[in-house]
């Protein structure tokens, strides 16, 4: 109840502060820009958020994009600060519940959707955590007008069984060109069921110089993820069928499988591209934006001049024993001088208007020899030019550009545990210590470092370049640490000995060929081969183009999407060593080619998306072990891991519709996926996937957008991956006795989302429909979370 009090309070007092302030329900422009219409409107337009008193008037707007990994080319993006969807935000199912999740926030992930799902990274036990880590390919860099702070958070449960998460972020630029900022998110789900809790933590800081021909973004990120691992619930049967068990259990009290296990995850990321060019100027029309901000400042400036003159005869009147006047002062400066629109009245001749009437308007009778006339239409003459020239600017066009990238990655993962069931795993390969125990302390480290240098000629620069070129070559070098091991004379079993290494390189050359400008047609065509190395033969191409056009009154834009990757699997797919899983693969390239379509419409808000993947090769973790009843819960026994590489081909075809309708208030938005794979047994997916949000949207009194609605997701039963908490990663059944299916369970949730001004938050049930005998899971053997209450609050403002 206390709890409940003070979030309450909490909303009250961000709501009055969010009245204080001035602007409209803000929303982001085409071109990612961030500003509020309605502050034009308001007597205290640009006041400080902090310091109403003061009077000072702040520019507000906030650009963000996003780069290219390998160029550095910059794309704009909305930035994370509507309502639109918010309460769903920090929900580890998803915006739409697309994922499998074991039930707790920040918990392992995977996504159902297959099109949607990340391809595989080289260090794979951040895999489930893609939600959280953002890499710098999606990382969106600021440019703002002032500094801006957006603070959101977070809450469900009490102190014992909640979750929360906090985030932080603050950008500023120092003049135009310099742009930083930082960002710190931190979240911990102590988790409803035992031994579930999760903390992740991640701090980022960013910086970019946008000047005329030299270009630079740079960002460095810490990322850290502590999960505990109880291995599921020992008898489904405790969700599903609660009624065959003679007492009832709460969420807390139902047996796991594991404890005292966690994975633990340390990685630091440093991102750095920068590129000269060389081109020419030329003189273009301000944009409204520039034209705001350039107005702004001279305004400032002139503030700052009559500012100064003021202190300068405060200064003089001192000197001089005098009692200085202000008012006086400033009566004198108002009378002094004249508008800048002022005319004089005077003796000068006025230009005679001829009495003849030509098309229904008079015109105006210059005589050539009156030289005062004369001099004024000059005068006019100049004066338009001058006010025209006024809202141009040079604008500097680039050629050609010289590209640098660098990225380093470091990483450290550590699986640790302190108290195993007997028989859990059918292998031991090694002991830490002379004697032998149940505790595991599997390390392995891991770092990359990759230069990539390119030379564009880019598009744009006159009415033939149509299209823009880069060539690029790539250089990385790869290290990998795993345990050793050594088997003393006369000993059954291998002892920890140590740490081992590998050291990989490559070097890969490849092109791009893009057009981007336009409304109607743009494509992006890339290649890259590598050369030499460790991966020498693998071939990656890429391509993408889509095109707008009008149609019957409406926007159709159709867009398509292909790769063909033919790709290593990851150095950890081919050698692992730990106490209890260990392989040593010699695994061919995965040929991986996928053909993507999309067709949408504007005014009906329709958008089709039809996928036909193929795949070669596959690679996957097969994951074997037996459950074996032991009174009301199964003891999970020789638990095994292998590595498969599927050697005929996979086909896999998807076909999602994303329709929404909107009559008054009354929004309905829906999408619905449809997926057959050709080898279920290998690649899992669910044949029907759904996703309907029902909503009412309203404004009170013009400030306070209201969003009311209900929520709901829905896949059917299929037999999906299972977590593997010994690898952090997932896996396929492969023991028939023991394979389970989960879905079939619609999971509803009830939500108010409010934004109010620049306050944004939300109270929503989650899982209203929970009862006894759901079938609420999302991985196997993980049950959801009940029913449950959440809060969040998001609060950006300028400074």
């Amino acid at each position: 109840m206390k709890r409940l009090t003070f979030l309450f309070a909490l909303f009250v007092l961000v709501a009055n502060a969010a009245l204080a302030q001035t602007d409209d329900t803000s929303m982001p422009n085409d071109d990612g820009t961030f500003t509020a219409d309605g502050y034009r409107n308001n007597r205290k337009l640009g006041r400080s958020d902090s310091i109403q008193s003061q009077h000072k008037e702040i520019p507000r707007g906030m650009k963000v994009w996003t780069i290219d990994e390998r160029f550095g080319d910059r794309k704009a993006a909305v930035p994370d600060t509507l309502s639109y969807m918010f309460m769903n935000e920090g929900l580890t199912t998803g915006l739409r519940g697309e994922y499998n999740v074991l039930g707790n926030l920040g918990s392992p992930l995977q996504n159902r959707i297959f099109i949607d799902r990340a391809l595989p990274s080289e260090f794979l036990f951040l895999d489930p955590y893609s939600m959280f880590i953002v890499q710098p390919g999606d990382f969106q860099f600021t440019s703002t007008l002032s500094p801006i702070t957006v603070l959101t958070y977070n809450t469900a449960g009490n102190r014992n069984n909640g979750e929360d998460r906090f985030k932080a972020l603050f950008a500023v630029n120092a003049g135009k060109e310099w742009g930083f900022g930082f960002k710190f998110d931190y979240l911990y789900g102590r988790g409803y069921y035992s031994s579930q809790s999760t903390s992740l933590f991640n701090y980022s800081m960013w910086g970019s110089y946008l000047g005329e021909r030299y270009q630079a973004h740079l960002l460095l990120s810490l990322n850290h993820q502590k999960v505990a691992e109880n291995g599921g619930i020992t008898n489904d049967a405790y969700i599903t069928h609660p009624e065959s068990f003679r007492d009832s259990y709460s969420e807390e009290e139902i047996p796991t499988v594991l404890k005292q296990n966690w994975n633990r995850n340390d990685n630091q990321h440093v991102f750095f591209n920068h590129r000269y060019s060389l081109g020419f100027f030329r003189k273009v029309p301000m944009t409204a934006e520039e034209i705001k901000a350039k107005e702004f400042a001279l305004k400032s400036h002139k503030a700052q001049a009559v500012e100064k003159d003021k202190e300068k005869a405060r200064r003089q009147a001192k000197a001089r024993g005098e009692k200085f006047d202000e008012e006086a002062y400033d009566k004198t400066k108002r009378s002094a001088g004249r508008p800048d629109d002022a005319v004089i009245a005077g003796d000068v001749p006025q230009a005679k208007k001829d009495t003849t009437t030509v098309s229904g308007s008079d015109r105006m009778t210059v005589n050539l020899e009156d030289s005062t006339q004369m001099a004024n239409l000059k005068k006019k003459d100049a004066l338009a030019k001058d006010s025209t020239q006024k809202w141009m600017k040079d604008e500097y066009v680039p050629v050609t550009s010289f590209i640098h990238t660098l990225r380093f990655d470091n990483y450290r993962r550590i699986y640790q545990a302190y108290d195993t069931p007997t028989d859990f795993y059918a292998q031991n390969y090694f002991n830490y210590g002379s004697a032998a125990n149940d505790s595991i302390y599997d390390t392995t480290k891991h770092w990359a470092l990759k230069n990539t240098f390119a030379l564009a000629l880019l598009e744009g620069f006159n009415k033939w370049a149509k299209a823009g070129l880069k060539a690029f070559v790539s250089y990385e070098l790869r290290h990998y640490t795993l345990p050793s091991m050594t088997t003393p004379s006369g000993a059954t079993v291998s002892l920890y000995n140590g740490k081992q290494t590998w050291n990989q390189h490559d070097v890969s050359v490849g092109g791009q060929l893009l057009k981007t400008q336009g409304k109607t047609f743009h494509y992006d065509v890339s290649a890259e081969a590598w050369v030499a190395g460790s991966r020498a033969g693998q071939v990656h191409v890429d391509g993408h183009a889509d095109l707008g056009f009008p149609l019957l009154g409406d926007t159709v834009q159709l867009a398509a999407t292909a790769f063909f990757h033919r790709s290593a699997p990851s150095f950890y797919m081919g050698q692992y060593f730990g106490k209890h899983y260990m392989w040593d693969n010699n695994l061919g390239q995965e040929i991986h080619s996928r053909l993507l379509g999309e067709f949408s419409l504007k005014k009906t808000r329709t958008k089709l998306r039809v996928g036909y993947d193929v795949l070669k090769n596959y690679t996957y973790f097969g994951i074997q072990n037996d459950r074996v009843q032991s009174g009301d819960n199964y003891l999970v026994q020789h638990n095994n891991l292998s590595v498969r590489q599927s050697g005929s081909p996979i086909s896999l075809l998807t076909v999602q519709l994303q329709q929404d309708f909107r009559l008054g208030i009354f929004n309905w938005q829906n999408v619905l996926t449809l997926q057959k794979s050709s080898k279920e047994d290998i690649l899992p997916v669910p044949t029907f996937n759904a996703y309907s949000n029902l909503f009412i949207r309203f404004r009170i009194a013009r400030v306070l957008d209201v969003d009311l609605g209900v929520d709901g997701r829905y896949f059917t039963n299929y037999y999906a991956p299972e977590y593997i908490p010994g690898i952090g990663s997932f896996g396929i059944q492969e023991t028939e006795a023991s394979r389970t299916k989960i879905g079939n369970y619609p999971l509803l949730n009830a939500y108010a989302n409010f934004q109010l001004q620049h306050t944004r938050f939300f109270i929503m049930f989650t899982h209203v429909n929970c009862g006894d005998g759901g079938r609420y899971f999302y991985t196997p053997h993980y049950p959801l979370n009940q029913r449950l209450l959440q809060f969040g609050i998001s609060w950006n403002f300028f400074n």
